[in-house]
């Protein structure tokens, strides 16, 4: 991890919180869609810039190759997340700063491709205007969750999804983040031009352009699921931007998340060894 007052250039551009993830034996781990899909897309190669928030006592030095633009708080943002799958009960005890159009570095805002990446609605929805030619990713799960007074997260509605869906080029949500609601899943499929709905073990399902395909997932042993989906979403970017192959970017990115379920925390980022095997895979 670099933090510098001139960032160097970038190719993918991902925005959103880092978070301090309590453990069962109250240890913290560094977690968040920042950190899982930000070291898998540094994994597969790219160059990339993270603008998050913090306290400046959360240690940031897993991040490795990755340059930061910080933006300074008081607090980090703090989940227990206890349980796995849709079982998953999650509180949020504290948020860092809002991230805002201002806090992105002008020499990043000509980035190809950007990943909107919020856990806790810590993203202005403005910031998308920054990118008039870039292909525009997103991960919102974190535009569904509200916490109570008690911390407990819940679903809400999202109010600027009918405004930001169809702005952008590649949404991947899990049914558990619409409830598994399906209907949903049909509404977001007609106004979204690429829509990835993950489920688990058992895939995912890709819309686009009127036709849907279902990915299932290799079968294998699993230890943690913490960070798959937001290892699949940078998978699956990486291999839509280079492809532009919406069905071939799901067979690497599922191939791929699959091994990482395998594994915890941050060492379920995908090997080298294993991205050379995904790519060269031929297709069923």
């Amino acid at each position: 991890m670099t933090q510098q007052t001139t960032p160097d250039p970038i190719d993918y551009l991902l925005i959103g919180h880092v978070t301090a993830d309590l453990q069962a034996d109250q240890t913290i781990s560094l977690g968040g869609t920042a950190s899982f899909s930000g070291l898998t897309a540094a994994r597969l190669g790219h160059r990339v810039g993270l603008v998050t928030s913090c306290a400046s006592d959360l240690q940031l030095d897993p991040l490795v190759g990755i340059q930061t633009s910080v933006v300074p708080s008081e607090k980090s943002t703090v989940f227990l997340n206890q349980g796995f799958g849709s079982s998953r009960v999650q509180h949020l005890y504290s948020s860092a700063t809002r991230i805002t159009a201002e806090h992105v570095p002008p020499t990043w805002r000509d980035c190809q491709l950007v990943h909107l990446g919020p856990i806790a609605a810590e993203i202005d929805p403005n910031v998308v205007t920054l990118f008039p030619k870039a292909l525009i990713c997103l991960t919102p799960q974190g535009w569904y969750r509200q916490a109570d007074k008690e911390g407990l997260v819940r679903h809400v509605d999202w109010p600027d999804e009918l405004t930001l869906v169809p702005r952008s080029h590649a949404v991947i949500l899990s049914l558990e983040d619409l409830r598994g609601d399906e209907r949903k899943v049909q509404e977001l499929a007609k106004i979204c031009p690429l829509l990835v709905v993950t489920e688990n073990r058992e895939g995912a399902r890709v819309f686009h352009q009127g036709e849907v395909r279902y990915f299932p997932a290799p079968l294998v042993e699993m230890v943690e699921d913490t960070g798959a989906g937001d290892i699949f979403a940078a998978c699956y970017f990486h291999r839509f931007h280079d492809t532009r192959d919406p069905w071939e970017s799901a067979r690497f990115a599922v191939q791929l998340s699959a091994h990482s379920v395998t594994r915890r925390r941050l060492a379920s980022i995908p090997t080298l060894e294993e991205i050379e095997q995904a790519r060269n895979e031929k297709p069923a």
